[in-house]
């Protein structure tokens, strides 16, 4: 019955405060998990908020930069599938039945796609990183003076690279990470 009693030392209570605010987020992450557009379109609004601030505030924009880098880094490893098979070192493994694969020839059995990174931690991660970029865009040490028209050029010609190989793997080993849900089948009025 000890852990019924109050904790009688500061990090006692710390600890006991902490686990309880940790337990309370858990809560709400769970509570949001099957809304997924009403996540994604906070998550926007957040980020537009930021890019606001930034051309408002005419500075961070190496803070918005890194966030960018970040995104598109976690918008590749949810386009990826968790086992790629262009690793020549996991083709023994599926050979074997090993490890999942995708199929490359017609008369390969089918296996579903399974992320690298699965849709809601790319939502968490990417909702925490622009809480972290709005929190950055307060403190005038992340203020750091460049020439901006230089890190838009130099980020979207890494997305276009990035994109283009990764759609070149996609069409390679026929894979397309999206799906939209069940097939859905008019009824025929005969």
């Amino acid at each position: 019955m000890e852990s019924a009693e109050e904790p009688s030392t500061p990090f006692g209570t710390f600890t006991t405060q902490s686990n309880k605010l940790q337990r309370q987020y858990q809560s709400l992450l769970d509570q949001s998990t099957p809304h997924v557009l009403y996540r994604w379109i906070g998550t926007a609004v957040f980020l537009g908020i930021f890019f606001i601030r930034v051309f408002v505030a005419q500075g961070w924009y190496i803070v918005a930069y890194a966030l960018g880098i970040y995104l598109l880094n976690l918008f590749l490893a949810f386009l990826q599938p968790k086992f790629d098979p262009s690793n020549e070192a996991l083709d023994n493994d599926m050979e074997d039945g090993a490890v999942g694969s995708l199929p490359t020839k017609q008369d390969e059995e089918f296996r579903p796609f399974i992320r690298r990174l699965p849709e809601f931690k790319f939502w968490h991660s990417a909702t925490r990183a622009v809480a972290i970029s709005f929190l950055c865009s307060w403190f005038e040490i992340f203020n750091v003076p460049v020439f901006w028209p230089v890190l838009v050029m130099y980020w979207i010609m890494l997305f276009v690279l990035t994109m283009r190989k990764q759609i070149q793997h996609m069409i390679k080993y026929r894979y397309v990470p999206f799906t939209m849900g069940k097939a859905r089948y008019n009824k025929n009025s005969n």
